[in-house]
């Protein structure tokens, strides 16, 4: 019993993860239009940030290659893991940092070129992160990542980490939705729409795309800094993209684009075929055909709900 109940803690956590990837996706696509195809990119930012400010400095005997750790896990105050949002907001801050010049060269281009640059993006940071050792350790990856209010003893560290993922989440959420429901957000929608009529309304329609691709880039880097103090372990072949961008975008599609609720919904509906066809018999249960049930999901959606289950207002 208590290992069924284990599992579906580490459902709940990982659904929850990739809740905040999509709440930033749906700020990009579902509000604004913008096509990105490297949310890997992002993710990858966003981890490798939390792993390397909050572990100590290598040690070299353990194989660890890296050129330097914050060790910001030793910040508390008063007995209280202070540094944990600090890595939060800190991982959100390096995201949107590289997002901003990026968006600002590529946002004019139209969806598929859009598309193109950012999933070259999402590769070409994940093969420096293999080759460039001295960064983060290269394939052998960053492991012993310190855990957030790791003192509280109750017997199972995942039952600590699932308040900590749902708390982050709701905060997201709340965030986002306060945001879309701005007038900043009907502009978004707006732009999403009819561009031309923005323009035509006064609205600087460059401006606005540049702060919704940072704002959404800002929530991936947080979700990123979650998957890897959830997991202890980070390394390059995490953000290859079937798991780091595509099913993510299922995700979306399925739960429904523009709303929030929708988002959340589908992240962990997706999640859960994706964890669950593992239990199937036989062959059904090979990893190359849950992609195939996964992208049969999506053809299936586009078909006969292209809105998704929880369509935008």
């Amino acid at each position: 019993m208590d290992s069924i109940l284990y599992f579906i803690i580490g459902f709940l956590i990982m659904s929850g993860i990739y809740s905040v990837f999509t709440l930033g996706l749906n700020i990009h696509w579902g509000q604004t239009g913008l096509f990105n195809i490297g949310i890997a990119s992002f993710f990858l930012l966003g981890a490798y940030t939390a792993a390397i400010f909050s572990s100590p400095s290598p040690n070299l005997a353990k194989y660890e290659e890296y050129l330097w750790g914050g060790n910001l896990s030793q910040l508390t105050f008063f007995g209280v893991d202070i540094w944990f949002p600090i890595i939060l907001l800190l991982s959100a801050f390096i995201c949107v940092l590289v997002a901003i010049p990026l968006s600002m060269i590529t946002i004019r281009l139209k969806e598929d070129y859009l598309a193109l640059v950012t999933l070259g993006l999402a590769e070409t940071l994940r093969i420096v992160f293999v080759n460039e050792t001295w960064l983060a350790n290269g394939t052998r990856g960053m492991y012993s990542i310190p855990r957030p209010f790791d003192y509280i003893n109750i017997g199972n560290y995942d039952y600590i980490y699932f308040v900590v993922v749902a708390i982050t989440l709701l905060l997201v959420y709340l965030i986002a939705q306060r945001a879309t429901n701005s007038p900043w957000g009907r502009v978004l929608r707006g732009i999403k729409d009819n561009e031309n009529t923005m323009i035509a309304s006064g609205k600087n329609v460059l401006r606005f795309k540049v702060e919704a691709f940072a704002f959404g880039a800002g929530i991936m880097g947080i979700g990123g800094a979650l998957f890897t103090h959830g997991k202890r372990f980070v390394d390059p072949i995490t953000f290859e993209p079937m798991l780091a961008t595509f099913i993510i975008w299922s995700m979306l599609m399925v739960g429904g684009s523009g709303n929030n609720k929708g988002a959340i919904f589908g992240s962990f509906l997706m999640w859960g075929i994706w964890t669950f066809t593992q239990f199937l018999p036989g062959f059904l249960s090979d990893a190359n055909l849950r992609f195939v049930f996964v992208g049969l999901i999506i053809v299936l959606f586009q078909l006969y709900k292209p809105q998704g289950i929880i369509p935008a207002k």
